[in-house]
């Protein structure tokens, strides 16, 4: 396996050591507006002319120390990116296809809906018809930690009664459990060591893990729901869906660097497929495109927006970039928010917002 030797374009600079000066000020402006959202804590990384910023706040004894660029947080399904780039990676090397079936042992069984089965692609675009979550993962679930009970007993007992909305190929509608079962179709009850073999080791992203080591832990932020401490999540059958990864600013920087620049990673041919739009909303007036994981949207400059955003109980994160500008911007907070009818969850407006700012200049 290959070894990252530059997997970001730019080296990481922390707090006020940035050697832009209006970088800083313009952070500063959304972790104070991160904090007035509601956020006990909150870390943000940008890349913009050549350079990269790490900054965090927080609110005194709410959120403990200030959080920074290696404070751990949980990912959630910005995860989803990196189990799409593990599928991209085996496309490149010929070990799979895109429109290879999903196969799994004989006990899961893949539901069917028209004359197609359910293809990989598929499930890293989002477009197999499977529901969001299985259908009996929420019976006898801690609703602070709904994963952590489930089994792969549970999954093939849950794949029996699951039926599929659309058939496969045909629509949009976002799924945990497809993404899950991505993960368990590369590496059949390996998936996260297969993660950190195929993704995270090469990349040199050392704390994007479901693996909460002791350092990590002493550096981790508590998530909280409604202003309260809650558990983080926990799941060792859907993980490949970010359920119960964790990451850190600094590696989420390095990453996106990696995504801004293929040509400097080890990792180029698959970075730039998982990129790539594999599907179009056949809706004319939608201007939905997705990628292997990533979601693809317009900038007012005409250029294009990648991005994907996470969650867990006590967690909140988003991700985006644009290539042509080779513009970044994560945000990660710890506090868990549900977008309404009207308007997207704050961790998410901010990043984009930001980025919006970041491309135009």
């Amino acid at each position: 396996m290959a070894t990252a030797t530059a997997a970001a374009s730019v080296p990481l600079l922390s707090g006020t050591a940035a050697a832009d000066g209006g970088l800083p000020a313009r952070v500063r402006h959304y972790l104070d507006r991160a904090l007035a959202a509601g956020s006990p804590g909150v870390v943000c990384g940008v890349i913009h002319g050549g350079r990269t910023y790490v900054a965090g706040a927080g609110k005194g004894s709410a959120g403990g120390a200030a959080p920074d660029g290696r404070t751990v947080f949980q990912l959630g399904s910005i995860g989803k990116t990196l189990t799409a780039t593990a599928l991209a990676r085996a496309v490149c090397a010929g070990a799979t296809r895109l429109d290879a079936p999903l196969a799994l042992p004989a006990r899961f069984r893949i539901p069917r809906k028209g004359p197609r089965r359910i293809t990989l692609g598929d499930l890293a675009t989002h477009t197999s018809g499977l529901p969001s979550l299985p259908p009996n993962l929420l019976a006898g679930a801690d609703p602070y930690d709904p994963y952590a009970h489930y089994t792969l007993d549970g999954l093939a007992a849950g794949l029996r009664d699951t039926r599929l909305a659309t058939e496969p190929g045909s629509a949009y509608a976002y799924s945990n459990l497809g993404f899950g079962l991505l993960g368990q179709a590369l590496a059949f009850g390996d998936v996260d060591a297969m993660l950190r073999r195929t993704v995270t080791s090469p990349l040199r992203l050392p704390d994007t893990t479901t693996t909460l080591r002791p350092d990590m832990a002493a550096r981790k932020a508590v998530g909280h729901l409604e202003g309260e401490p809650v558990p983080d999540w926990r799941d060792r059958v859907l993980s490949a869906a970010g359920t119960s990864m964790y990451s850190t600013a600094d590696d989420m920087v390095r990453f996106l660097g990696a995504q801004l620049r293929p040509d400097r990673s080890p990792l180029r041919a698959a970075i730039e497929l998982a990129q790539r739009p594999h599907f179009t909303a056949p809706d004319p007036d939608s201007d939905l495109r997705i990628g292997l994981g990533w979601h693809l949207s317009p900038l007012p400059t005409g250029r294009t927006m990648t991005w994907h955003n996470g969650g867990t109980g006590g967690f909140s994160t988003c991700a985006a970039f644009s290539r042509e500008s080779g513009t970044a911007a994560v945000m990660m907070v710890n506090t868990s928010s549900e977008e309404s009818e009207t308007d997207s969850r704050p961790v998410d407006a901010l990043t984009w917002e930001l980025l919006e700012e970041l491309d135009a200049a």
